[in-house]
Protein backbone atom coordinates (compact mmCIF):
# COMPACT_ATOMS: atom_id res chain seq x y z
CA UNK A 1 0.00 0.00 0.00
CA UNK A 2 1.57 3.41 -0.84
CA UNK A 3 1.83 5.80 2.35
CA UNK A 4 -0.83 8.47 1.23
CA UNK A 5 -3.27 5.89 1.51
CA UNK A 6 -1.90 4.09 4.50
CA UNK A 7 -2.22 7.61 5.57
CA UNK A 8 -5.70 8.44 4.40
CA UNK A 9 -6.94 4.96 5.82
CA UNK A 10 -5.04 5.80 9.51
CA UNK A 11 -6.58 9.10 9.99
CA UNK A 12 -9.72 7.73 9.18
CA UNK A 13 -9.86 5.24 11.64
CA UNK A 14 -8.64 7.94 14.26
CA UNK A 15 -11.73 10.42 13.30
CA UNK A 16 -13.75 6.95 14.65
CA UNK A 17 -12.37 7.07 18.19
CA UNK A 18 -13.40 9.86 20.32
CA UNK A 19 -11.21 12.20 22.56
CA UNK A 20 -11.83 10.75 25.55
CA UNK A 21 -11.37 6.89 23.94
CA UNK A 22 -7.82 7.55 22.89
CA UNK A 23 -7.03 9.09 26.35
CA UNK A 24 -8.82 5.23 27.35
CA UNK A 25 -7.01 3.34 25.25
CA UNK A 26 -3.62 5.70 25.89
CA UNK A 27 -3.37 4.21 29.40
CA UNK A 28 -2.33 0.77 29.11
CA UNK A 29 0.09 1.71 26.08
CA UNK A 30 1.72 4.16 28.17
CA UNK A 31 1.85 1.49 31.41
CA UNK A 32 3.55 -1.06 28.65
CA UNK A 33 6.32 1.76 28.16
CA UNK A 34 6.71 2.53 31.71
CA UNK A 35 7.59 -1.20 32.55
CA UNK A 36 10.15 -1.25 30.11
CA UNK A 37 13.04 -1.96 31.66
CA UNK A 38 14.63 0.51 29.55
CA UNK A 39 12.52 2.90 30.43
CA UNK A 40 13.11 1.95 34.29
CA UNK A 41 16.92 2.10 33.82
CA UNK A 42 17.32 5.37 31.80
CA UNK A 43 17.69 8.86 33.18
CA UNK A 44 17.25 10.88 29.96
CA UNK A 45 14.21 10.17 28.07
CA UNK A 46 12.41 11.49 25.02
CA UNK A 47 8.98 11.74 24.75
CA UNK A 48 6.57 13.99 23.03
CA UNK A 49 3.67 16.45 24.07
CA UNK A 50 0.57 14.65 22.16
CA UNK A 51 -2.05 16.04 19.85
CA UNK A 52 -5.17 15.05 20.13
CA UNK A 53 -5.25 12.24 17.53
CA UNK A 54 -2.01 10.47 18.97
CA UNK A 55 -1.59 8.67 22.03
CA UNK A 56 -1.79 10.76 25.10
CA UNK A 57 1.58 11.76 26.69
CA UNK A 58 0.26 14.76 29.04
CA UNK A 59 -0.17 12.78 32.33
CA UNK A 60 2.38 10.11 31.56
CA UNK A 61 4.34 13.07 31.31
CA UNK A 62 3.66 15.26 34.26
CA UNK A 63 3.85 11.79 36.55
CA UNK A 64 7.83 11.61 35.27
CA UNK A 65 9.40 14.49 34.74
CA UNK A 66 10.45 14.71 38.59
CA UNK A 67 12.17 11.49 38.31
CA UNK A 68 14.14 11.38 34.96
CA UNK A 69 15.16 14.64 32.59
CA UNK A 70 12.63 14.62 30.45
CA UNK A 71 12.55 16.28 27.06
CA UNK A 72 10.29 17.09 24.29
CA UNK A 73 10.67 18.46 20.64
CA UNK A 74 9.88 22.01 19.68
CA UNK A 75 9.61 22.36 15.81
CA UNK A 76 11.98 24.64 14.25
CA UNK A 77 12.14 25.40 10.79
CA UNK A 78 12.47 21.46 9.92
CA UNK A 79 13.90 19.95 12.36
CA UNK A 80 13.38 19.06 16.28
CA UNK A 81 15.51 21.01 18.55
CA UNK A 82 14.71 19.62 22.27
CA UNK A 83 14.29 21.28 25.47
CA UNK A 84 13.87 19.68 29.11
CA UNK A 85 10.13 19.53 30.37
CA UNK A 86 10.07 20.60 33.99
CA UNK A 87 6.53 21.05 34.59
CA UNK A 88 2.97 22.88 33.15
CA UNK A 89 4.11 26.34 33.13
CA UNK A 90 7.39 25.88 31.33
CA UNK A 91 5.08 24.95 27.95
CA UNK A 92 3.77 27.11 25.01
CA UNK A 93 2.29 26.88 22.37
CA UNK A 94 4.44 25.85 18.99
CA UNK A 95 4.98 28.56 16.27
CA UNK A 96 4.61 25.60 13.42
CA UNK A 97 1.49 23.60 14.57
CA UNK A 98 0.62 24.42 18.30
CA UNK A 99 1.86 21.67 19.65
CA UNK A 100 2.67 22.41 23.35
CA UNK A 101 6.15 22.86 23.95
CA UNK A 102 8.82 23.68 26.75
CA UNK A 103 10.60 27.13 26.91
CA UNK A 104 14.16 27.24 27.88
CA UNK A 105 17.52 26.54 26.21
CA UNK A 106 17.96 23.69 24.38
CA UNK A 107 19.40 20.23 24.98
CA UNK A 108 21.91 19.48 23.00
CA UNK A 109 23.66 16.22 25.04
CA UNK A 110 22.07 13.78 21.97
CA UNK A 111 24.22 10.94 23.16
CA UNK A 112 22.85 11.39 26.80
CA UNK A 113 19.59 10.65 25.38
CA UNK A 114 18.94 6.98 26.32
CA UNK A 115 15.00 6.40 25.22
CA UNK A 116 12.76 7.76 22.93
CA UNK A 117 8.94 7.58 22.89
CA UNK A 118 7.95 8.12 19.26
CA UNK A 119 4.53 8.86 17.63
CA UNK A 120 3.54 7.54 14.21
CA UNK A 121 0.97 6.65 11.89
CA UNK A 122 1.88 3.55 11.25
CA UNK A 123 3.87 0.66 12.78
CA UNK A 124 4.49 -2.80 11.08
CA UNK A 125 5.19 -5.87 13.38
CA UNK A 126 9.06 -5.06 12.40
CA UNK A 127 9.28 -2.10 13.97
CA UNK A 128 8.96 0.07 10.92
CA UNK A 129 7.53 3.49 11.22
CA UNK A 130 5.50 5.71 8.92
CA UNK A 131 5.39 9.27 10.46
CA UNK A 132 3.41 12.74 8.86
CA UNK A 133 5.77 12.65 5.98
CA UNK A 134 7.66 15.61 6.78
CA UNK A 135 10.80 13.69 8.20
CA UNK A 136 11.09 15.80 11.51
CA UNK A 137 11.98 12.22 13.31
CA UNK A 138 13.91 10.84 11.50
CA UNK A 139 16.42 13.37 10.85
CA UNK A 140 16.14 13.53 14.77
CA UNK A 141 16.63 9.77 15.63
CA UNK A 142 19.59 9.54 13.20
CA UNK A 143 20.81 12.19 15.80
CA UNK A 144 20.77 10.00 18.42
CA UNK A 145 22.21 6.05 17.76
CA UNK A 146 22.58 5.32 21.10
CA UNK A 147 18.66 5.68 22.15
CA UNK A 148 16.52 3.39 22.22
CA UNK A 149 13.42 3.45 20.28
CA UNK A 150 9.77 2.63 21.19
CA UNK A 151 7.25 3.86 18.65
CA UNK A 152 3.69 3.57 20.18
CA UNK A 153 0.33 3.90 18.94
CA UNK A 154 -3.58 2.50 18.96
CA UNK A 155 -3.79 -1.73 17.78
CA UNK A 156 -5.32 -0.26 14.44
CA UNK A 157 -1.87 1.73 13.43
CA UNK A 158 -0.31 -1.53 13.63
CA UNK A 159 -0.36 -2.31 10.20
CA UNK A 160 0.73 -5.73 8.15
CA UNK A 161 3.29 -3.86 6.59
CA UNK A 162 4.69 0.11 6.53
CA UNK A 163 6.29 1.32 3.53
CA UNK A 164 9.59 1.90 3.94
CA UNK A 165 12.25 4.22 2.25
CA UNK A 166 16.07 4.48 2.72
CA UNK A 167 15.83 7.16 5.40
CA UNK A 168 13.32 5.78 7.64
CA UNK A 169 14.70 5.08 10.90
CA UNK A 170 13.40 1.60 12.12
CA UNK A 171 12.64 1.11 15.97
CA UNK A 172 13.64 -0.99 18.51
CA UNK A 173 10.08 -2.30 19.87
CA UNK A 174 6.19 -0.98 19.33
CA UNK A 175 3.79 -1.03 22.26
CA UNK A 176 0.33 -0.76 20.82
CA UNK A 177 -2.65 -1.28 23.39
CA UNK A 178 -2.72 -5.41 23.01
CA UNK A 179 0.46 -6.29 21.38
CA UNK A 180 3.90 -5.77 22.38
CA UNK A 181 6.53 -5.86 20.02
CA UNK A 182 10.00 -7.63 20.57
Amino acid sequence: MEKQELRRQIRTAKREVSFSEKCRRSQPIMQQVEELPRFQEAHTVLLYWSMEDEVQTHDFVNKWYRQKTLLLPCVEGDDLKLRQYIGPECMKAGEQFGIGEPTGPEYTQLEEVEMIVVPGVAFDRHCNRMGRGRGFYDRLLKSTPNAYKVGVGFDFQLVESVPVEPFDVQMDKVVVESVLNR
